[in-house]
């Protein structure tokens, strides 16, 4: 694509914008004053209204237009999270590039006017990726993670010297716009406490960042005892369910004197796959914020714009079971996922505007929106007809199956492949124990699925086959665990798969690489495939159309597909569920489309059942709330120690 001007025009005021502020930076202060339970901001009373967005979670285009949006809906400030794996792929490997340029996302808030508060971790939750931990780390098995483990702090010490000294220049009282920097991330609710671990990090942002920046905690009411830390001025965050009064007056046990800052007020929730879709109504969430405000507090909306968890990011919890996070992080922010203005951000805004300033002028309207199709996508072959082309080293070999994390596979997919010892006549019992398919499982006997293990449930398939029979079993990373416990979330088979009363042995790992695949597909001879007249398993779609009109945003509907992957233009939109819901829409930025003229190209990997029309169709809204009834079977077929967690539930904290 052309270079976008207004963008250039930004990297080439990134410099100039520091140079502007230099001069003045002996003069800048943000501090606590703690006589009269307030910040002072250069001297004068301060108090931030702030809003959450994650630049890992919205495309570098489209930096500008949230964090202007932002600041016409009266925020001062704006609070973000740096994701460590994002930004560190492999050890020692650091990625700073395009979406993940840090540096122009925090000039980028300098243009909008927007002071920071930063969140850099190393453990950030965000409902992201095993919250942000790199899964590199998992290749020291017995590695405990966010403890003073010499592994892990030596990894975190590393990382810290690469992301901190980028920050420094960016620090308020140096010229730029962080005004404070969480140290950790709720702290309190992982269970460790260990203040050894966390002297060690505030050791570390001093000794890298100095002793003028605010450097804070964050925590839920219950998490405070063992989050806070002496030295790290201590916040809370709660919603606006939430006993306001009772909450700051714990706050004040751990921090008798200061400002009350709610630092994660919660405008509305994540969505779990096979859940319902999480709102929170506009008057509980004004309401909470305009007393909050009265009382002189200091807040942050979370989410004020959600975003999107594109490719293979998401992160998961685990309470009772496993929950995946949907691919849409639209929050049910007063931002959309889409950009759009919500009837939840002009009530805040309202509220806002009685107690500081707001910008004067209307916020801008809805981006444009369009509708494609429906369109017919044509077969491609079976995931197995592609095996050398997905990963062109050729397998692992290993007695036991080895996990994700062993064979450096980080996200996606891996295919487990053996063969039969001997001639199995009859339907036969195949499981893995111990709750050993992280997280799940497509199997194929000789190319021809069979169906799907899933974690925490206890269902078995029954298999038959043939001496020297091909086994093989797709195994598909959700997220790993990204709050709570966060104990090492390894992926794949922990287990060596059981047929009948054999364990199998002598498996082929292949570590698939499938974006690669889809990148560059328009350059591969698709190789001929013998499948069946109604294919199923993990299979190939794809189809090329032209857009006739103008472009715009749009949303990707899949109704009757199954469960899968999506990429358009070779860039992975996420993953879909259609059948256990909530979400059932993928969102489709306008950037990502090719305009009149072009043809664009859609590939789908479904790993169960295709529908008879395999259809998709773009909308011109989204579809976030509408699950399946057959996620009531899913739940029937729990293990008897899982079906008290499987109603709808709100897990504290990001």
């Amino acid at each position: 694509m052309a270079p976008n001007k207004p963008s250039c025009l930004r990297s080439l005021l990134l410099p100039l914008s520091l140079t502007l502020l230099l001069p003045q930076a002996d003069t800048r202060s943000f501090i606590v004053d703690r006589d009269h339970d307030r910040f002072l901001l250069d001297g004068a009373p301060f108090r931030y209204v702030s809003g959450s967005l994650h630049y890992f979670r919205v495309p570098r285009v489209l930096w500008a237009d949230r964090l202007l949006k932002m600041r016409w809906s009266g925020l001062n400030a704006i609070q973000f999270y740096v994701p460590w794996n994002y930004h560190e792929p492999q050890p020692g490997v650091y990625n700073f590039n395009g979406s993940r340029d840090l540096i122009a996302f925090l000039n980028e808030a300098a243009l909008a006017n927007l002071l920071v508060i930063l969140r850099p971790g190393p453990y950030i939750c965000a409902e992201w990726e095993m919250g942000g931990l790199p899964s590199w780390l998992l290749r020291k098995p017995e590695i405990r993670l966010r403890t003073s483990d010499p592994d892990f702090l030596a990894a975190v010490d590393s990382w810290f010297k690469v992301l901190l000294p980028k920050i420094y220049p960016w620090l308020y009282h140096n010229g730029g716009n962080i005004i404070s920097i969480q140290v950790e991330n709720e702290y309190g609710s992982y269970g460790a406490c260990d203040f050894s671990y966390m002297r060690h990090l505030a050791g570390l942002f001093r000794a890298l960042l100095g002793e003028k920046i605010l450097l804070f905690t964050t925590d839920g009411p219950e998490g405070l005892k063992c989050g806070s830390l002496q030295g790290l001025y201590t916040t809370v965050d709660f919603g606006p369910a939430d006993n306001m009064t009772k909450i700051f007056t714990l706050l004040r046990k751990y921090e008798p004197h200061g400002p009350l800052v709610n630092s994660e007020y919660y405008t509305g929730w994540l969505d779990y796959w096979g859940q319902n879709h999480s709102t929170r109504s506009v008057s509980a969430v004004t309401k909470g914020l305009e007393n909050m405000l009265k009382l002189g507090a200091s807040v942050n909306m979370y989410m004020f714009h959600g975003g999107t968890n594109f490719g293979y990011w998401n992160g998961a919890d685990k309470k009772g079971r496993f929950l995946s996070i949907t691919t849409s992080y639209d929050y049910d922010a007063p931002i959309s996922e889409a950009g759009d203005p919500t009837p939840k951000l002009f009530a805040l805004r309202d509220v806002i505007s009685k107690f500081q300033e707001v910008p004067l002028g209307p916020l801008p309207p809805p981006s444009p929106k369009m509708m494609v199709g429906p369109l017919t996508l044509h077969l491609v072959g079976h995931l197995l007809a592609f095996l050398d082309l997905l990963c062109p080293s050729g397998p692992i070999r290993s007695i036991l199956p080895m996990t994700f994390e062993a064979v450096k596979q980080d996200r996606g997919f891996m295919l487990y492949r053996t063969y039969m010892t001997h001639t199995i006549f009859e339907p036969t019992p195949f499981w893995v124990p111990n709750n050993g398919v992280h997280d799940r499982a497509y199997v194929m006997v000789d190319g021809v699925f069979q169906g799907v293990l899933e974690r925490n449930m206890r269902d078995k398939l029954f298999l038959m086959g043939k001496v020297g029979s091909k086994l093989d079993i797709l195994v598909e990373n959700m997220g790993r665990l990204s709050f709570g416990s966060n104990s090492s979330d390894f992926k794949g088979l922990l287990e060596p798969p059981i047929l009948g009363q054999t364990i199998l042995t002598q498996w082929m790992m292949f570590p698939l690489k499938i974006d690669n695949l889809v990148k560059w597909w328009f350059l591969l001879q698709l190789p001929k495939w013998p499948y069946p007249q109604a294919p199923s398993g993990p299979t190939f779609y794809s189809k090329t159309f032209p857009i006739l009109g103008s472009v715009g945003d749009t949303f990707l509907h899949l109704p009757g597909w199954t469960k899968g992957q999506v990429w358009i233009n070779g860039f992975n939109l996420g993953r879909y569920w259609t059948k256990r819901g909530p979400q059932q829409t993928l969102y489709v930025p306008r950037f990502l489309l090719f305009p009149r003229g072009a043809l664009n190209k859609i590939t789908l990997l479904e790993l169960e059942n295709v529908p008879l029309q395999p259809q998709v169709q773009f909308l011109d809204k989204p579809i976030l709330n509408s699950t399946s009834t057959l996620h009531r079977t899913h739940i029937n077929s729990l293990s008897a120690d899982t079906l008290s967690a499987s109603e709808p539930m709100e897990l504290s904290g990001h």
